[in-house]
């Protein structure tokens, strides 16, 4: 239930707050919102007058939010974003619901992209929006329902479904390794490359293998892609994801330089955040991905 319609600012009053409060002065806010600045003033003490609280500090020509007015303004700027969200939702899938999804790039072109049709076809009024983020973030500001995680279970605030256990394999191009290496130390007589965000994979994968104590260096690189077709072209030898092989193993344009596999330095989640009501394409994409991994 809504609480008291008196303490209810408009629209207008709580635009110009944020932006006031991001911006630091009326000319700049109303420039942004295509207001005069008469109309933003008008606005900002209208709200003052509303909430019989000094929200703003005047400093030469700048405006800065009193103590009393800055828990409130990260409040405001929420639910603006929850709304803003709420709108795009309903704009881009009247007819529906829609999901909004934060992905990791590796993750999300090889292992769910080919999935999701799957998904569309069961749930054919739901729409499913990806954004790209690479590590966790506040769920209350970004507006996503729900996000793709590696690494363990320990997103702040969120639930965790289990996707995948990341096992490893170091590749290379057929024509690197025309002859099997004779064991796993051998490996590091080869080129290997290496992910710039994993800088003790090989060594990890080398203890796991029983060639403990080793720290090899090797060409970096930012994105699985790019280190994945520098293993294809025979650069050297790339420590990857099995997902993200499998293709091109059964093609033969990547071998295993070794044939065992290794541990990886984490795990694949879904999350979302355990406190906020679930909404039925949330609830249908969780079902759905659980019974993707059984």
């Amino acid at each position: 239930m809504i609480g008291s319609r008196r303490l209810l600012p408009s629209m207008p009053a709580l635009l110009a707050l944020e932006a006031v409060d991001r911006l630091g002065t009326v000319s700049a806010s109303a420039a942004e919102l295509s207001l005069t600045q008469g109309a933003v003033s008008r606005a900002l003490q209208g709200l003052e007058g509303q909430l019989g609280v000094v929200l703003f500090i005047r400093e030469r020509q700048r405006l800065r939010l009193s103590p009393a007015a800055q828990d409130y303004v990260r409040q405001v700027r929420v639910h603006l974003t929850g709304l803003s969200q709420a709108s795009l939702r309903l704009r881009v899938n009247p007819g529906g619901g829609s999901l909004s999804l934060a992905i990791l790039p590796a993750f999300g072109v090889h292992w769910l992209a080919p999935r999701l049709p799957g998904f569309a076809r069961q749930h054919p009024g739901v729409t499913v929006n990806l954004s790209t983020r690479l590590r966790p973030f506040d769920f209350a500001t970004e507006g996503f329902d729900a996000a793709i995680h590696f690494g363990r279970a320990d997103w702040p605030g969120a639930e965790h479904l289990l996707l995948m256990e990341e096992e490893v394999l170091p590749v290379c191009a057929p024509a690197l390794l025309p002859e099997a290496v004779a064991g796993a130390e051998a490996l590091l007589t080869l080129p290997l490359l290496q992910l710039e965000s994993r800088p003790g994979a090989w060594g990890r994968y080398l203890a796991q293998q029983g060639v403990p104590g080793q720290r090899p260096a090797g060409m970096l690189f930012d994105q699985f892609a790019t280190m994945t077709q520098a293993a294809i072209h025979g650069l050297g030898v790339a420590l990857l994801p099995l997902f993200l092989i499998e293709d091109a193993l059964r093609d033969g344009s990547l071998i295993a330089a070794w044939p065992n596999r290794g541990r990886g330095l984490g795990n694949y989640y879904l999350v979302w955040p355990r406190d906020v009501p679930p909404r039925a394409p949330l609830i249908a994409f969780r079902e759905w991905t659980a019974a993707q991994v059984m």
